[in-house]
C-alpha cells in the first residue's frame, strides 16, 4: 500500500490485542488498541482509524452498541468495521450487517483469513471513495453545464433585442451610418453562430452524461451488493 493504514483493534482479550498489534505492525499498519467499547470510542475519536477490528461481546459497551454510535455519527460513519465474535449465528451476522458492519469473522479465527478480509474491506472503501469523487465531479460538471445553458439562453435573448434595435435604427439612419450598422449586424450574427455551436455542444455533453449515468451503479446499491456478497460467504 502507498500509505500506512491505521487500524484500531478493540477487544477485551489481552492476548488478541497483542497478537493483532504484533502481526499487523509487521505488515506495515499503524495499530492502536482498546480493551472495551468505551475506550474504543475514545480512541476512535482521537486516532480516527482507516478500519476498526471490533469484538462483539465486551464489558461496558458491546461491539453492536459501539457500532450504532459510530455509524450514527457523520464523522465516523464511513470507517469500515470488521466484527469478531464467538457466535456463529446467521441472525446475529445479519443484524451486524444491517448496523453497518462491513465484514464478520467468527472466533477462533485464522490470521491469514483476517488479513485477506482487512485488505478486501480497505479496497472496497477506496473504491467507494473513488465513486464518490467521480459522482461529485459529474455533479459539479452538470451544474456548470446547466449554468452555462441558462446564460446562453439569456445571451441569445439579449442578442435578439440588439438585432431588433439595429433594425429600428437602420430604418431611420442616414446613409453614412448604414455601413457601421451593417458591420454591427454582421458581428451580431457571428456571435449568435458561436453561441449556437456552444449550445449544441452542451446539449451533446449532457446527453452523453445521461447515457453514462444509466449504466452506472449507484453508491448505495453497490455497497449493498458487496455487503450481500460478504454475507453470503459467511453463511
Amino acid at each position: 500500500m502507498s500509505t500506512r493504514k491505521k487500524i484500531l483493534v478493540i477487544d477485551d482479550e489481552f492476548i488478541n490485542l497483542e497478537f493483532f498489534e504484533v502481526m499487523l505492525s509487521k505488515l506495515g499498519f499503524i495499530v492502536e488498541k482498546a480493551e472495551d467499547g468505551e475506550e474504543g470510542l475514545a480512541k476512535a475519536k482521537k486516532f480516527f482509524p482507516d478500519l476498526i477490528i471490533l469484538d462483539n461481546i465486551m464489558p461496558k459497551m458491546s461491539g453492536w452498541e459501539l457500532t450504532k454510535i459510530l455509524k450514527g455519527d457523520p464523522r465516523f460513519r464511513e470507517i469500515p468495521i470488521i466484527m469478531l465474535s464467538a457466535l456463529d449465528d446467521v441472525k446475529d451476522k445479519v443484524e451486524g450487517f444491517e448496523l453497518g458492519v462491513d465484514d464478520y469473522i467468527t472466533k477462533p479465527f485464522n490470521f491469514s483469513e483476517v488479513l485477506a478480509r482487512i485488505r478486501a474491506v480497505l479496497r472496497n472503501r477506496e473504491l467507494f471513495a473513488q465513486i464518490v469523487a467521480r459522482e461529485s465531479r459529474l455533479s459539479l460538471a452538470e451544474e456548470l453545464s446547466a449554468d452555462i445553458k441558462s446564460q446562453v439562453i439569456e445571451f441569445i435573448r439579449s442578442m435578439d433585442e440588439l438585432d431588433e434595435a439595429i433594425d429600428r435604427v437602420n430604418t431611420r439612419a442616414q446613409t453614412e451610418q448604414a455601413g457601421l450598422l451593417d458591420e454591427l449586424a454582421k458581428k451580431s450574427q457571428l456571435v449568435r453562430k458561436n453561441i449556437a455551436a456552444l449550445d449544441s455542444r452542451i446539449e451533446q455533453t449532457m446527453t452523453e452524461w445521461e447515457n453514462l449515468k444509466k449504466n452506472e451503479i449507484g453508491i448505495t446499491i453497490l455497497e449493498k451488493q458487496i455487503r450481500r456478497s460478504l454475507q453470503q460467504e459467511q453463511e
